[in-house]
């Protein structure tokens, strides 16, 4: 189950018109998605087969080459963690001929994928099966490891924005006052006077940074 951009695109456009409405001509901005790291089309497949199988709607033979698919990017992954890297003569000869910078220490194939000029398939000098490995599965895993870090603190803003969702904002609150709303944000929050931050996350043009930034007052505020 791949979802092709265009498709990523019309499930934006899709979400917003369902969930937010619209008062003005459309503009879709695929930048304001909430979570748009985690919910890339990359991982489509990943996020979207096992709920389609719990549906019915995807067959043995389909569920079969997914669990294939996932196996060998879990393998790729575990390899990529495990697999180390020590700064001998005939390491440093292959590092140099991928022009990567050489680590002062034993360190992951990980560590070597995370410089910028490094590409996961130059890596198969040190990991055989890379060269024959699936483009779609090599894809995916170099996006895991290059964007950890990125990866693993949009997870935490999503499991702290469904945390707040109830959080109460004050039907008086001064939203000019709030640092880093934009205009357009401290308009339509002052006129439709949403009563939680989830509220206020389905009102159109109140993007996730617009609720962060809501969020820290209210977190001042308390303080």
């Amino acid at each position: 189950m791949i979802l092709r951009r265009d498709q990523a695109y019309m499930a934006v456009l899709v979400d917003d018109l369902v969930t937010k409405g619209t008062s003005e001509p459309y503009r879709m901005f695929t930048s304001r998605a909430e979570y748009r790291l985690l919910l890339r089309e990359g991982n489509a497949d990943l996020r979207l087969t096992p709920l389609g199988r719990d549906l019915g709607l995807v067959d043995e033979a389909r569920w079969a080459r997914f669990t294939a698919k996932r196996a060998r990017l879990t393998e790729v992954l575990e390899a990529l963690e495990q697999v180390q890297v020590r700064p001998d003569a005939a390491t440093r000869e292959r590092l140099a001929g991928i022009q990567a910078v050489a680590p002062g220490k034993a360190v992951p194939l990980a560590q070597i994928l995370r410089q910028p000029q490094v590409e996961i398939r130059d890596l198969a000098a040190f990991w055989e099966p890379l060269a024959a490995a699936d483009p779609e599965v090599l894809a995916e895993a170099e996006t895991q490891v290059r964007y950890a870090g990125y990866l693993e603190r949009q997870a935490e803003l999503a499991e702290r924005q469904a945390d707040m969702e109830g959080a109460p904002l004050s039907p008086d609150l001064d939203y000019a006052a709030v640092a880093g709303l934009t205009r357009e944000a401290v308009e339509k929050l002052s006129r439709l006077r949403p009563l939680t931050l989830g509220q206020a996350g389905r009102i159109s043009g109140i993007t996730p940074a617009a609720l962060a930034c809501l969020d820290i007052h209210l977190r001042r505020s308390r303080a």
